[in-house]
């Protein structure tokens, strides 16, 4: 039993190391494909899109509770590890590329909210810190291959590609291996084509939904333009810094604030903790225009790094208050769909922020996150007026 979450969390990690290996890699890509600089939006929004069709089959076929999730989540990681393997062709153009993302993104909704269904069935006491640590694997995933392309290895940037598939796989086969479904799972035996909507007839379910989606409006465009932030500083004040090292750690100490989250979601409340840490990355949106152009580079990095910490805590706490108010037969659909809408909303966020940045509004683009924290705190606090 001491052995399950450590490897659920290892697995996360490799897995999930998949999902931003193209962007890592998005400037040799651009500059052998002779790409506009705006192609990152649309590498990140074809991951985004192949999650969002991947999460609506598995939450409309309730497939995390028909079957079981520890085969399901080892079936996704191998495919996506295979899949991801085609962004590395020396044939490779846009259009394809774009097609393996999508792809990639497809399965990659096996792997993430299965992941947290699986926790959920193992961990019903302290789910909060579970996740927690759950979460953090996604976010050190997501960084992960930025410290890969940070690497001066004299390699080609395609072992970005070839270590992340790996590390795909090998997290697939660990979870088959040394994770059993675990003592809490209901397993539902018939397909209910609606079933995944149940959930938000509880208004518990609804607030922490709502609480989540606007969590997620700000989360993934800060994370895309985090290396953008960092090189247009470096140009700007020809600051010599390492992009990559620099985007790797800022995203990265986002995996050590959802840890905190979870232990202090143990003493103050999982709800008390998210609202918190969706105050504080709202403040950061709207300070933004100060924080991102100062002169002093050590203001500008710890600014990123405390934006990081908070704009990220909140996300496994959130799954925890979704995962408690889910029905507990349609638990891995709702989880499921909640992910496939909060996703459908980081395209939204993404694009609009790459539509509208130019030169001359760059220093005040990034208050538009704001929107999303705002309306999900307006959210909490309707559900805390009315219970």
């Amino acid at each position: 039993m001491k052995r399950i979450l450590p490897v659920i969390i290892i697995a996360q990690f490799f897995c999930t190391s998949v999902w931003f290996a193209g962007n890592a890699i998005m400037g040799d890509i651009a500059r052998q494909l002779h790409l506009e600089p705006s192609y990152l939006a649309h590498l990140t929004s074809a991951v985004q899109l192949g999650f969002i069709a991947g999460t609506l089959i598995f939450a409309v076929l309730s497939i995390a509770d028909r079957f079981s999730p520890v085969k399901v989540f080892c079936c996704c990681a191998m495919i996506a590890a295979t899949i991801n393997l085609g962004a590395g062709l020396n044939s490779i153009d846009a259009a394809t590329l774009i097609m393996c993302r999508f792809a990639t993104g497809f399965f990659l909704a096996g792997i993430y909210p299965v992941g947290m269904k699986i926790a959920s069935d193992h961990y019903q006491q302290g789910l909060g810190k579970s996740l927690g640590f759950l979460v953090g694997a996604l976010v050190l995933g997501t960084a992960f291959p930025h410290f890969l392309k940070s690497i001066d290895t004299g390699l080609s940037y395609k072992y970005v590609i070839y270590a992340t598939s790996v590390l795909s796989a090998l997290g697939g086969i660990a979870m088959l291996l040394l994770v059993p479904d675990g003592p809490h799972r209901k397993q539902g035996q018939r397909l209910h084509f609606n079933g995944f909507l149940s959930g938000f007839r509880n208004p518990g379910f609804r607030a922490a939904a709502f609480g989540y989606f606007g969590h997620m409006w700000e989360l993934y465009a800060f994370w895309v333009f985090v290396p953008v932030i960092l090189g247009a500083y470096k140009e700007s004040y020809a600051a010599e810094m390492n992009v990559s090292l620099l985007s790797f750690l800022i995203i990265a100490i986002g995996s050590l604030s959802c840890v905190a989250g979870g232990y202090l979601s143990q003493k103050f409340g999982a709800k008390r903790v998210a609202t918190a840490a969706l105050l504080t990355s709202c403040t950061c949106c709207i300070a933004s225009p100060l924080c991102l152009f100062a002169n002093a580079m050590w203001v500008f990095i710890a600014f990123l790094f405390i934006w990081s910490i908070a704009v990220i805590a909140d996300s496994p706490l959130f799954s925890t208050l979704i995962a408690q108010n889910a029905p507990i037969e349609t638990k891995g659909s709702s989880l499921t769909i909640v992910n496939s809408i909060g996703f459908a909303i980081t395209i939204v966020s993404i694009q609009l922020v790459t539509a509208l940045r130019v030169s001359a509004n760059a220093q005040y683009i990034y208050m538009l996150l704001a929107i999303g924290p705002a309306l999900g705190l307006i959210a909490l606090m309707k559900k805390s007026s009315s219970s």
